[in-house]
Formats: structure tokens, sequence, C-alpha cells
């Protein structure tokens, strides 16, 4: 029924990373013209009505923001009539069709997956992500769709937002187990918006507060698609710019090259997996040199071997684990040691010449 649909329009606004974002109001159907008489100009974008998901509450957000859709109409309904009448139909009508701008993929035979190395299959956010990403992201950041910061932000943002979307719509396991989870994990986006679905005890179920609800899921979606951006863009892509100057110059430091410095201070360790294996070094490196923030005093650490593990490459040496100061100095035979971890993952020493004393005597021992 015409009744059960819905269009948002573009009318409010809320602040995000200090600028302004675009959030979608409700302007109700009239029932006898499907809402459409008196916005015939302008782009509409359709998803089911009925309980929603991250999936297209996220696409249809991004869709909005597109160029092609910008200012668009979101209309929630299963009728088909109504769903071929649109420009753009996400997650619903059975048809992936990126030329008609149809994205849905339940359908048999769907198996589109983002690329890249992933092999995961896309939910409707993958999918409108991975036509429309690269334009939101440039658009977003005042750059040339062509330049190389869009296409790592591209994959980063897929990576760590898109990716989970897609694999919590499909049932994808995080792990491959047959073991029962330790504890429940309900905190995830996809979880916190399915909780803004009307509940079975909410007296009202029309399809206006469906629909009003739909559009909180799609401002929620669209604020954590928003702060992943600028994450990536103001933290994490100069960080990796530092970890891979800092990877370039490794050999300078020490001509093993297992040894890096850091010389700002930032997480490497989102970057030096990934980037070793771009840059193709090998051997891998072992020991990351950086100043400690809080004091003169300069860090050392050991390498984890993958970004999930505890477990290190090359621990500093079991002699030097659990001493500190001057037993440390004297067991080390370097001065102004200040410890080293009982599992050798980490150290540190007073002077930059001493900490690189240190993981020199590690690294060929």
């Amino acid at each position: 029924m015409v009744s059960a649909g819905l269009v948002f329009r573009k009318t409010q606004t809320t602040l995000l990373w200090g600028r302004p974002v675009r959030v979608a109001s409700i302007a109700k159907l009239a029932p006898n013209c499907a809402g459409f008489c008196s916005t015939a100009t302008t782009k509409r974008v359709g998803t089911h009505n009925g309980t929603f998901h991250c999936d297209e509450a996220l696409a249809c957000f991004l869709l909005r923001l597109t160029h092609k859709f910008s200012g668009a109409l979101v209309v929630r309904s299963r009728d088909p009539q109504v769903l071929d009448s649109l420009d753009a139909v996400v997650d619903v009508g059975g048809v992936y069709d990126p030329a008609r701008d149809r994205f849905d993929h339940h359908q048999s035979g769907f198996h589109e997956v983002f690329g890249h190395g992933f092999t995961t299959k896309l939910s409707s956010a993958g999918v409108v992500y991975k036509h429309y990403g690269m334009e939101l992201i440039a658009k977003e950041l005042n750059l040339d769709v062509r330049h190389p910061d869009v296409y790592r932000l591209f994959l980063a943002i897929y990576k760590n937002f898109v990716l989970a979307i897609d694999a919590t719509d499909n049932g994808i396991n995080q792990y491959e187990t047959d073991q029962c989870p330790k504890y429940v994990n309900n905190t995830y986006l996809s979880s916190r918006i399915g909780r803004l679905n009307l509940d079975w005890v909410d007296p009202d179920h029309s399809s206006e507060k469906e629909n009003e609800a739909f559009q909180h899921a799609m401002a929620l979606a669209g604020k954590e698609f928003f702060e992943t951006l600028h994450f990536h863009a103001q933290s994490w892509l100069p960080a990796r710019s530092i970890v891979k100057e800092c990877l370039a110059e490794r050999e300078k430091v020490d001509p093993s090259g297992e040894i890096m410095v850091l010389t700002r201070s930032c997480p490497w360790k989102l970057h030096i997996f990934e980037l070793e294996e771009e840059m193709k070094i090998d051997p891998s490196v072992k020991y990351v040199i950086y100043q400690d923030d809080r004091s003169e005093n300069w860090r050392i650490q050991a390498v984890a071997v993958s970004p999930d593990k505890f477990e290190s490459r090359k621990p500093l040496p079991f002699l030097w684990r659990g001493l500190e100061n001057e037993k440390l100095s004297e067991v080390a035979g370097i001065p102004g040691c200040v410890f080293v971890h009982m599992s050798g993952f980490i150290g540190g020493n007073r002077s930059y010449d001493g900490a690189l004393a240190m993981v020199v005597s590690s690294t060929y021992k």
C-alpha cells in the first residue's frame, strides 16, 4: 500500500566535526498522490519498509550525499510499482544493476564483493559504498577523486567500517570457531541501529512512527560514517605517512634494516604491517624506537608478529627482562637503561644513543 511508504526531505542540519551535516526530516505522504506529485522533479531513493537494518540505513544516507542523488527523497515501500518508479533502490527489489542504481543483495546469484583483496559478500551499504565511496570522500575532503589519498581512504574506511556492516548483515562470523562466545556484544553499530526499530510493546506501530525510527537510524549511521572518515583523514593518514617515511630511512639507523626510529609520536602499530607488505620490506622490522611523550626517556618496543597478536617477533633479551635502572645497565653493559618488561616486548633508556645500543645489541643476539 502507498501509505506504507515514506518520503524524507533534507531540512535539518546538525554539527559534526565542526561542519553542518544534513539530516533527513519527515514529510508526510498524501495517500491519494503517493507523496510524489508535489516533488516530481526531485530524485527519489527507495528502500523497504518494515524492520530496518544498518546496511540500508547507511546506504540511503550515503546515496543522498552523492551528486547524482543530492537532495533526494527517501521512499520506504515494498510495492513493486512504487519501487519501479524510483531513481534508485537499495536492499529490496531483487535486482543488482549499478547502471540503473538498483542495489539489492538478497537475490539468488548475487556474489558481489568489494575486491582489492576483500572477499566478504556485500550488503546494500557495501554496494553503494563501492560505487560512490570515492566520490563522497573526495567531496568531503575537497580533493580530486583521483588524488591518491582518496583511494587510500576508500580502502581504509571499507576495511575499518563498512566491512563489518557487510559481514554482520550477511551473517558472517568474525572468527572461525565452534565455541560459544564468552560474552554478548550488543554495542556495535548494526546492533545499536537494530534497537531503534519499534519494540513489540510500543503502543504506536504506525508507518509514521516506524519511518521516524528509520530517520534516526540513517542519522546514526551517517554520523558514525563521518566520524570514521574524519578520523582516517585527520589522524590515520598522517600517521601512515610518518611511518612510511621512517621505514624508508630505517637502514640509516642500522644496516640490518630491522630497527625503525619514529621521528614523531603517532599510532604506528596501525600501519607498520601493511606498509611492510606494500614496501616489500625484508627482513621485517623487529624494533621501534621513539621518545616517551611523558618524559625525556626513549622507549624501545618489539614489533608483534601480527596486528592481533601480543607475541613479539624478537623480544628483548631474556636476561634483561624484569630488570631496572643500574641493575639492568650492569647486565646489559649499556648505560642509562631504565627498564625492560617481563615479557620483553618493551623497554627504555634515558637517551636515544642508549636506546639504540639496546636494540642493536638485541638485534644481533
